[in-house]
């Protein structure tokens, strides 16, 4: 018997964790990367528990290979220090059995990375099409290489050639006015011990520390698209310098980087749902089914989820196998489109709804008006911290081990 092979286009964590989960279902897997080598600088993920509990059924122990280290709080501040709202880990672990993990982006993907064959990353490899997404297809790169495949995951990001090329009615990405500036930093003689976002009038401010020690900080503002800035490091401090402690010694500690250190990057989600998330023998996950705002920390989750429910619907590897609907590698194999049918059932509408309360919280986030920020603070500060936390609970609950 052969084994299916899959290609998934694109090594991000959605990618990854789609590669090790097939990987670890006896799957043939190669994952073409444009970029030249794997990443080693760059921002930071929140890990919340619907994706950790989704990394574990996978047998990906994040906080053994990488640290287990959490804050001890995580809220709302206003840029005068007051809490809006806030939960203590403590809390958290007992509602959801453990707390989110926060850690740096590269650290996870060679996590991720470690658990594949050294063969089946292919960095410095672009994907330029598929082709017979209907039958067998074969993913067409630019070095002139075709690779036949049982299955392609589109895990190409949130400009996703691919989504543009077999949706094209689709209405793309929509610019939800906000641009964002991320970087991570060393500062462990302020001893901070909490996760936080501050709102300000159409701006905000977060600091979360990392399961290494480091900081990883993000900032948005409301500007027009494209807007150009000078220096990053200027840019943030003329619009956070006078916030609380411990934002002004953080962003000393952001003057002291290379600006290529400080990524700045317009904010976009999905404008519209995909009308569904396959095609053929070709899936999308994570950002390339349906980009969200940051607002809840839920896209690189998301794509975690999407990895894991898609592995678990996909028949075995080995090709052929009693109850698979395999027809011992003739081809018709017709288990691999029921299965991403079966995953766009399973996955649409929760992600879609993700993508829809993310945007709403951003609205929250980018109010300008001084007496309408002073009604959302109210507001959010009147509601019981046990409420707010309660209201997480599809979220973090929302994924049952498969």
């Amino acid at each position: 018997m052969t084994n299916r092979h899959a290609v998934v286009v694109g090594a991000g964590i959605g990618g990854l964790t789609i590669a090790v989960a097939l990987h670890r279902r006896g799957w043939d897997v190669t994952v073409c990367e444009r970029a030249p080598e794997p990443p080693v600088t760059g921002a930071g993920i929140g890990l919340a528990p619907n994706a950790l509990r989704a990394l574990g059924s996978i047998g990906v122990d994040v906080s053994r290979a990488i640290g287990g280290a959490a804050p001890e709080t995580m809220g709302v501040r206003r840029p005068d220090g007051r809490w809006l709202t806030r939960a203590g880990t403590a809390d958290m672990t007992a509602r959801y059995g453990m707390a989110p993990l926060a850690v740096p982006r590269p650290a996870l993907t060679a996590t991720l990375s470690a658990a594949l064959p050294p063969s089946a990353l292919r960095h410095g490899t672009e994907v330029t099409g598929v082709d017979d997404a209907e039958g067998r297809p074969t993913v067409r790169t630019a070095a002139g290489q075709d690779l036949p495949a049982d299955l392609v995951v589109a895990a190409d990001g949130i400009h996703s050639p691919l989504r543009r090329a077999h949706f094209p009615a689709h209405p793309g990405l929509h610019y939800i006015g906000e641009t964002a500036w991320r970087t991570i930093v060393d500062a462990p003689d302020l001893r901070i011990r909490a996760m936080s976002e501050t709102w300000g009038r159409g701006k905000r401010f977060g600091v979360t520390p990392l399961v290494d020690g480091r900081h990883y900080l993000y900032a948005t503002a409301v500007v027009p698209p494209d807007t150009r800035f000078a220096d990053p490091r200027t840019e943030l401090r003329q619009r956070f310098g006078s916030w609380h402690p411990p934002i002004p010694a953080l962003l000393d500690r952001v003057g002291l980087l290379d600006p290529a250190d400080v990524l700045r990057n317009d904010l976009y989600d999905l404008a519209a749902p995909l009308p569904r998330l396959h095609h053929g023998r070709i899936a999308w996950l994570g950002d390339a089914a349906h980009a969200m705002a940051p607002n809840l920390g839920q896209g690189g989750c998301q794509a975690i989820e999407d990895a894991v429910v898609l592995a678990r619907l996909l028949p075995a590897g080995k090709r052929g196998g009693s109850g698979d609907g395999g027809d011992g590698g003739d081809g018709a194999d017709s288990a691999v489109p029921a299965a991403l049918a079966a995953y766009t059932a399973a996955r649409h509408a929760r992600t879609d709804a993700v993508r829809l309360r993310a945007r709403r919280v951003g609205r929250l986030g980018v109010l300008r008006n001084p007496v309408v920020v002073a009604v959302r603070d109210l507001a959010v500060r009147a509601t019981p911290d046990r409420l707010a936390l309660r209201g997480m609970d599809d979220l973090f609950n929302g994924f049952p081990p498969p």
